[in-house]
């Protein structure tokens, strides 16, 4: 294949680097000739994983990295030190245009600095959020922010909604994506000053299919696609949702093994359930892309394996294909806001 999508993965980032990355990577080209992984870190250890693998060879680069960014360092600090870092020169991949996207399970604080400082923003965005996919009853919604930017204002919420409804749209395929706050109650007089302030902003807002206050009990049964909040309760509704997912799933194990009869059942049951944990299995959508960036970065867990290092290349054929960062751009200029009447 002549032109690949072509994705910088950290092989250092993580707390299972770089066998899990390298897996992931391998597993990524193996299922797709779209894409092409740059793997960026220890050249001795990353070959020496790769070693193990069967691939494509095409399709797999190691680009040497002596540093590493530990995730207690201090992000700033990190990332204008460590310039041969693993995180440092992946991110400059894509600044460099080498890259399409970038990945990592490293340092989300030396990932978000570096995506702002390192990438850039797109001109008129104010605040790139995270934006992981939650499933749902119905499919998944995309959390907006999920850790990026703690002290949001109304303003950037309103783009957030923006950006989410485009991420929908055209990556998900979700024709005009249903928008809503999160909130402690429906009533539009609910919340506190932040959300009271951003609700009738969202509802004059032409551009967004808003529907109003969503309060997190609703955010499981597909409510909204497109779910709005700033990353302080953004970050505990995701944190909630994986502890509680956990839990349910540690649980209904427990149950079928209690005696011979639930063992039988479980037996018979197993093909159905498997399938039915598997959509509400994180993993399964890969990582948070930080929207209104000039290119594409994704954070994953930091106890991420393989396959959601997987998926999370592979999320990245599709939001390069759809030029997810050319519509957040012309969305922008719409607006008024890159042309400066706004």
């Amino acid at each position: 294949m002549s032109e690949y999508i072509k994705v910088a993965v950290d092989a250092m980032g993580g707390d299972n680097a770089p066998q899990e990355i390298v897996k992931g990577a391998v597993e990524a080209v193996n299922e797709s000739s779209k894409v092409k992984v740059y793997l960026v870190g220890m050249k001795e250890a990353v070959e020496r994983e790769l070693a193990g693998h069967t691939y494509p060879k095409e399709q797999i680069e190691v680009v040497p990295a002596s540093e590493i960014i530990e995730t207690a360092e201090p992000p700033v600090m990190a990332i204008r030190k460590k310039k041969d870092s693993s995180l440092v020169k992946a991110l400059n991949l894509v600044k460099d245009g080498i890259c399409d996207a970038y990945v990592s399970a490293g340092s989300t604080g030396a990932t978000l600095v570096g995506g702002q400082v390192i990438v850039g923003r797109i001109k008129g965005v104010e605040r790139p959020p995270l934006a992981p996919l939650i499933p749902t009853a119905t499919g998944c919604s995309l959390l907006i922010d999920c850790g990026a930017n703690v002290d949001a204002r109304p303003s950037h919420l309103v783009q957030f909604a923006k950006m989410g409804s485009v991420y929908m749209e055209h990556v998900m395929g979700i024709k005009n994506p249903k928008v809503g706050i999160v909130n402690i109650g429906a009533e539009e007089e609910k919340g506190n000053a932040l959300v009271k302030e951003t609700f009738p902003l969202l509802k004059n807002c032409p551009d967004i299919n808003f529907i109003g206050s969503v309060e997190a009990r609703d955010i499981p049964a597909g409510a909204a696609d497109v779910v709005v909040c700033e990353a302080f309760v953004g970050n505990v509704i995701l944190k909630t949702y994986e502890g509680v997912g956990a839990t349910l799933i540690s649980k209904v194990k427990e149950g079928m093994m209690t005696n011979l009869r639930s063992k039988i059942g479980a037996l018979l049951v197993k093909p159905a359930l498997k399938q039915t944990l598997k959509a509400f299995d994180l993993e399964q959508y890969g990582g948070a892309p930080m929207l209104g960036l000039k290119g594409l970065v994704v954070k994953t867990h930091g106890s991420s394996k393989s396959i959601e290092i997987k998926n999370s290349i592979l999320q990245c054929i599709t939001f390069t294909e759809q030029k997810i960062s050319e519509k957040i751009r012309q969305m922008l200029q719409t607006d008024g806001i890159v042309s400066g009447e706004k």
